[in-house]
């Protein structure tokens, strides 16, 4: 029996959409773990040199090797007189270490030794993937025990911004030795993210994600497992957070328009313990532009041996 040409030109959308949500797929995996890399220059790290040993530090080169033998790079920066304390801070995605220069001053200023090191397969860390917090937990395990064997520290803290953020997070979930961590910006988990970057693109929700896109986001979870050994459904700080007594201070922007504000109210209903700064008229990691004395008192108040715990609400 001849098809009508109503469903000859069904078929033939949807076998268009079938293609487009494959190759959409594959193409989503593929540029999430191999994300682009910003390189560190032997300019940027003479003149971020030049600017620690003003403030009174000296900053050394530093290395380890993984299980897995990639090679992951840092800095160590160390002041002069030392409160005892040290910071391990972890940058974004697409960026390096000195994408923390900011926050890697203001501790400085008061004393903190600060490890900055990039991510694998970001800067100059080798590493063939970037996995979102499935491999990196275990390098944030293994720079906490470099540094600490190195200095020696009263407390190490942990401190992170959006990807570093997320990956900080998923690090407590196999005893990471953190005094306590200040996580801004994270992801909740891969899934509820790789919804909201569905409907970006159209300045839309996460909802294009769960409904029309659904199936892209679905492909490039099995391209990652099948390919790539990835399992993504493990990459949930919300998840990683749920057992561990450690500190952690949330801080988001509320008008957030890269990682929307509830992906860290979810993982603040997970745990309640947790303390969420929400802070208006910030976006992605903006907190310390939009309100820098309350943040700098923040964060300093955090990175003590007694937290300065507010448990009364969100956005105190």
């Amino acid at each position: 029996m001849r098809l009508s040409r109503r469903s000859r030109w069904l078929i033939f959308v949807l076998m268009m959409y079938t293609a487009f949500c494959l190759i959409g797929g594959i193409y989503l995996a593929d540029g999430a773990l191999h994300p682009g890399r910003r390189e560190l220059t032997e300019e940027e790290a003479a003149a971020f040199s030049r600017t620690v040993h003003a403030m009174g530090a000296e900053m050394e080169d530093v290395s380890i090797t993984t299980p897995d033998a990639a090679v992951l790079r840092a800095w160590l920066v160390r002041p002069f007189h030392p409160n005892g304390n040290a910071a391990v801070l972890l940058h974004g995605l697409g960026d390096n270490r000195l994408g923390m220069r900011g926050y890697a001053e203001l501790l400085l200023a008061h004393g903190y030794t600060v490890l900055l090191p990039d991510a694998r397969a970001h800067g100059l860390s080798g590493g063939p993937l970037a996995t979102y917090g499935l491999l990196e937990r275990f390098d944030i395990h293994q720079w906490v025990d470099s540094i600490s064997a190195k200095i020696a520290p009263r407390c190490v803290y942990g401190m992170g911004e959006s990807m570093g953020a997320a990956q900080l997070l998923e690090s407590l979930e196999t005893g990471t030795r953190f005094c306590a961590v200040i996580a801004e910006s994270p992801f909740s988990n891969f899934r509820e993210i790789a919804y909201d970057r569905m409907g970006q693109p159209f300045h839309l929700g996460p909802w294009v994600g769960r409904t029309v896109l659904w199936p892209v986001v679905e492909v490039a979870f099995l391209r990652a497992r099948w390919k790539y050994k990835l399992n993504m459904q493990e990459v949930s700080p919300e998840d990683s957070i749920a057992p561990v007594h450690v500190p952690v201070l949330l801080i988001h922007g509320q008008i957030d328009s890269n990682i929307p504000v509830r992906h860290s109210r979810r993982i603040h209903a997970r745990d309640p313990q947790t303390v969420l700064w929400e802070v208006p008229k910030a976006d992605h990691c903006g907190a310390i532009a939009v309100a820098p004395a309350e943040f700098e008192s923040r964060v300093l108040g955090w990175m003590s041996p007694a937290p300065q715990v507010v448990r009364a609400g969100v956005g105190q």
